[in-house]
């Protein structure tokens, strides 16, 4: 796999050297400034580029073009949304990229309760606890009929848990659930997140699913015929959020979308924390099936407390969790000997340690939560161990 690494622009505080360093072979990126829903300028591609090759390495991967809520409840403006996404794939493959990640989650990207917990070995982890979640959901953003989403039990509790909070947890909560996508500007206030929740009465899984495959029908064949590859993020966590649908959650959900919209340049974001959140994922299996359309993969884990969903999770160390990494990477291996042998020019699959643990010296640093130098370093390494040793030809396992 090529070994890949996010980068969040100049702001970041982890620099394109330290992903050199730390052993990572290109950049994911996006443009975080370019308002959601316009054309991307030529001129600022290049000149991100320009900032990712000043650091020693070349930007790989576009994460992500985002897609706005136009496009997802297909309103308002959003053909022209449509159409500014398209133009961003010919710009794109123009300057010599050719592969898109996005996603369709409506309203919230990730979502998680808490983005620095202590793990049991004292480092700083993100985390979705249920409960805090619901109480969120029933007390905090007052969501109208919230209880019928949930068992009376996890209702009883939320309303014990909220009597509970101080002032400063109360605002923490509504400040980690509406954040936007990793990196932009955007966020919602308590205010605007209702208001976001109110553009979808009337839209369920089903019509929501729809948008998509509509959405997709339009912007693929704009991807083959430049040669990029588009890659579908999954919904994270995988489960229904604030009566909002979701449908990427499953391998079910996948597999319906690549049927309907049947073409190479239509794929997969393999992301195995944000599928592994259900048990019913099966990740190796899903990598084996799905192989030929996987054009990126994150790799990280996460530890369940319940195979009930919705359940509470953390993101553990990179090899720990619910998902077996060595099988995931074996089957993954296995697709990029089968391609090489096919000729194709996509090959090596772009691969990025996803999240991580703050350890050492990333207490202290400030960086995006969720993304720090050392645990990243630290999570790479290992992948990287497994990869090796599972390609090394005294083991045979990948020729």
């Amino acid at each position: 796999m090529k070994h890949t690494w996010r980068w969040f622009g100049p702001v970041d505080r982890v620099t394109v050297t330290d992903a050199m360093q730390a052993g990572a072979e290109g950049i994911v990126t996006a443009l975080h400034h370019i308002p959601t829903g316009a054309v991307w300028p030529v001129e600022e591609i290049r000149r991100r580029q320009d900032e990712v090759a000043a650091g020693g390495l070349v930007w790989d991967v576009v994460e992500s073009v985002p897609v706005s809520e136009a496009i997802k409840t297909q309103s308002g403006d959003w053909r022209d949304h449509v159409a500014n996404w398209s133009e961003t794939l010919r710009r794109l493959a123009d300057c010599g990229i050719a592969t898109v990640c996005y996603n369709f989650m409506p309203v919230l990207d990730w979502t998680r309760t808490d983005l620095r917990w202590e793990t049991r070995q004292r480092a700083r982890a993100m985390r979705f606890e249920l409960g805090d979640f619901v109480a969120f959901d029933l007390h905090i953003l007052g969501r109208a009929d919230a209880a019928g989403d949930y068992p009376a039990a996890l209702v009883d509790d939320a309303a014990r848990r909220f009597a509970a909070m101080s002032d400063d947890r109360i605002a923490e909560l509504g400040r980690n659930i509406g954040a936007g996508l990793p990196g932009s500007a955007d966020g919602y206030s308590l205010d605007q997140l209702r208001e976001r929740l109110d553009s979808y009465r009337g839209i369920d899984a089903a019509r929501l699913r729809g948008h998509l495959v509509d959405f997709l029908s339009q912007v693929v064949p704009v991807a083959q015929s430049v040669g990029i590859n588009l890659c579908a993020h999954p919904d994270d966590p995988p489960w229904p959020l604030l009566g909002l649908p979701r449908v990427l959650s499953t391998e079910a959900d996948y597999a319906h979308v690549l049927d309907q919209v049947d073409s190479p340049a239509n794929g997969v974001t393999l992301c195995s924390g944000s599928l592994g959140a259900r048990a019913d994922n099966d990740l190796p299996g899903m990598a084996r099936r799905f192989a030929d359309r996987i054009h990126f993969v994150h790799l990280r884990n996460v530890t369940r407390e319940t195979d009930e969903l919705p359940c509470t999770f953390f993101e553990d160390e990179h090899l720990e969790g619910g998902t077996d990494m060595v099988e995931l990477i074996a089957a993954l291996l296995a697709e990029e000997s089968r391609r090489r042998a096919e000729g194709r020019a996509d090959h090596r699959i772009p691969m990025r340690p996803d999240h991580g643990q703050e350890i050492l010296d990333d207490l202290s640093r400030g960086a995006q939560p969720g993304y720090p130098a050392i645990g990243r370093l630290k999570g790479l390494a290992e992948l990287r161990g497994i990869e090796r040793a599972l390609s090394h030809p005294r083991l045979g396992a990948v020729a």
